[in-house]
């Protein structure tokens, strides 16, 4: 929750709600982010390991995308179970800004020392724990970010990246404008698959990142248009 809710709901000043964060932070309660705190106590995730299907596949697809990172980056993560694998793989070293939407994928970085994390807050969808909406949007189109990683719904060689939610295609699509480069995490079960929502074309993509190898004949059509793959 922002500092500002928190004042209004607490019937306080925001100075008062800065006081007592920095507080708890200092005995381990909770973990700062930018415009508000998580709880350090009860890291509650939608995606536990339970329910995360295809683990293996993910986490490959995580530890080849680590090598695009370099410190100083300002970087977009949007949400999904691959993504979340990604921000687990993130080296503890690494120094960079992260902008994302997603809650889970927000407290896994809270372990990150170097890394500055803004959550970009509207209506919580319960379920998936991220955050929707027009407020959502309008934040992403007021950053400039060097890199984004995006979880993938369905990807086509002819359609590009496809979503089948009208919010989160919204979404990921402010997010595409907002990025210098577009990464695509997807495991392979969503390649040559179509969804309502179109979110960028192959072109955009500057790299496709599955767990196969890039010699892969399942992606063949993707080297062949020029999308660069990893």
């Amino acid at each position: 929750m922002a500092t500002h809710d928190l004042a209004k709901k607490l019937l306080v000043s925001e100075d008062t709600v800065r006081r007592d964060l920095n507080e708890m932070a200092k005995k381990g309660l909770l973990s700062k982010v930018h415009g508000g705190a998580i709880s350090s106590i009860q890291k509650l995730y939608y995606y536990n390991d339970n329910v995360v299907k295809n683990q293996e596949e993910k986490n490959c697809i995580a530890k080849k995308a680590i090598g695009l990172l370099q410190n100083g980056m300002s970087i977009i993560i949007s949400d999904g179970t691959t993504n979340l694998a990604f921000a687990r793989n993130i080296p503890k070293h690494l120094k960079a800004t992260v902008f994302t939407y997603c809650l889970p994928i927000a407290m896994e970085l809270t372990a990150h020392p170097e890394i500055e994390i803004i959550f970009l807050g509207g209506k919580i969808e319960k379920k998936s724990m991220v955050s929707l909406g027009n407020e959502v949007v309008d934040k992403f189109s007021n950053i400039h970010a060097d890199i984004c990683f995006l979880g993938t719904g369905s990807i086509g060689h002819r359609e590009g990246i496809t979503e089948g939610s009208y919010d989160v295609s919204l979404i990921k699509r402010s997010i595409v404008t907002a990025s210098d480069m577009v990464i695509s995490l997807a495991t392979s079960n969503k390649l040559g698959k179509r969804q309502s929502y179109t979110i960028c074309k192959p072109l955009e993509i500057n790299y496709l990142i599955t767990e196969l190898e890039p010699s892969n004949h399942r992606l063949s059509e993707f080297s062949k248009i020029g999308v660069p793959l990893l």
